[in-house]
């Protein structure tokens, strides 16, 4: 797990939407997500951050060897970097976001589990 995608404080903590991982605002506006910078584009695009992230999560899983864990398997996460995942992240993308998505080939479920 690369030191720079684990949040340096509990605070302004948010999730992504697509992935569910768990970084401070500042980490996302500076680096993106691992994960989905190339569809989200998050990297110095503040206005992105705020669509595409939310600081409603429960719950949060240190992912060392996301591709050997049971647990990321359940959370769908294996196929991810390592990193700080949320377990259930409250939001909805923006649907042109959605629609990105879809056309980049990426099958976007909602990662909220608080209705369920």
């Amino acid at each position: 797990m690369s030191v720079e995608t684990v949040p340096k404080s509990m605070k302004q903590l948010r999730a992504c939407l697509v992935c569910s991982l768990v970084k401070s605002f500042d980490q996302f506006e500076n680096d993106g997500c691992e994960n989905c910078e190339a569809v989200l584009r998050l990297k110095r695009n503040r206005d992105n951050v705020y669509l595409c992230t939310s600081s409603n999560f429960e719950g949060m899983i240190a992912a060392c060897k996301p591709e050997d864990s049971w647990v990321c398997r359940w959370q769908r996460i294996n196929k991810f970097n390592k990193g700080i995942y949320a377990i259930s992240v409250q939001g909805r993308l923006p649907a042109s976001i959605v629609s990105d998505l879809r056309r980049s080939g990426i099958v976007y479920k909602s990662r909220d589990t608080s209705k369920m």
